[in-house]
């Protein structure tokens, strides 16, 4: 059954009269891509053929390349315009290259991170040196024999901003290692924190900053939203630095 099969059942359907208030077609346009060489991991590059992932599209480029400037990025494009593959490659191109960097995935939910986990394990299997890069969960459903191993060698580590809070930051001493080595802090759906909700966060990710500074580092920010209307206020309130916003995707 295709989509013009399920509006046309919806329509149909007795319990969904007047409720579908307006069904529109857009259609689909051709990508600009980015043809020169964005200056990746020839390891990576190689991964991200195997996978159908390049040529990226123009805003990937975009991205990508205001990160290797050391900029701090907000990503601003619709669903589905491939936000995620901007700071896996950033991450993973930094650390075949600093084989002990560490970065830092957040999160607003588990379900989240668990599917995004799943992409980026999917680009790790395409390479046994990709593959070498340790990657872990750290939130309240990790057990506690695993937690000591995960602040020991944990290079990639996904969690949420409770998480971060509760358990990470309070314990520094404990992590010093991976903060001492952080270079990217991603923060993926940053849109959901807004309100009360985002101004706690915005003072969890200073408190990060503080601690990656006591240990002599400062990581660069990474992140995304689809759904937006004033990117760089609301990603610059969020981080407390300068972002170069990427948001067109034509």
């Amino acid at each position: 059954m295709n989509l013009s099969d399920i509006l046309s059942n919806l329509r149909k359907h007795p319990d969904y009269d007047g409720q579908l208030v307006h069904i529109e077609n857009i259609p689909s346009k051709t990508g600009n891509y980015a043809h020169a060489q964005l200056g990746l991991h020839t390891i990576l590059e190689k991964a991200l053929a195997n996978l159908g992932l390049t040529p990226m599209y123009v805003h990937q480029a975009q991205a990508i390349a205001a990160l290797f400037e050391g900029e701090n990025v907000m990503v601003a494009t619709p669903a589905a315009s491939g936000k995620s593959l901007v700071y896996n490659a950033i991450v993973l191109d930094r650390m075949l290259n600093e084989g002990n960097s560490t970065a830092l995935y957040i999160f607003p939910s588990k379900a989240l991170a668990r599917d995004q986990r799943r992409v980026l394990n999917e680009i790790l299997s395409c390479d046994d040196n990709l593959n070498k890069i340790s990657v872990a969960t750290f939130d309240g459903d990790t057990g506690l024999s695993e937690r000591a191993s995960i602040r020991r060698s944990a290079q990639i580590i996904f969690t949420n901003p409770d998480m971060l809070h509760l358990g990470i930051l309070p314990n520094h001493k404990s992590w010093q290692r991976f903060f001492s080595k952080l270079r990217y802090v991603v923060l993926d759906e940053a849109h959901i924190y807004r309100g009360v909700f985002g101004s706690q966060v915005a003072n969890v990710v200073r408190r990060l900053r503080r601690i990656c500074n006591l240990y002599g580092c400062s990581p660069q920010f990474v992140l995304s939203s689809a759904t937006i209307a004033n990117p760089k206020q609301h990603s610059e309130s969020l981080v407390g630095l300068k972002c170069t916003v990427v948001k067109d995707d034509n």
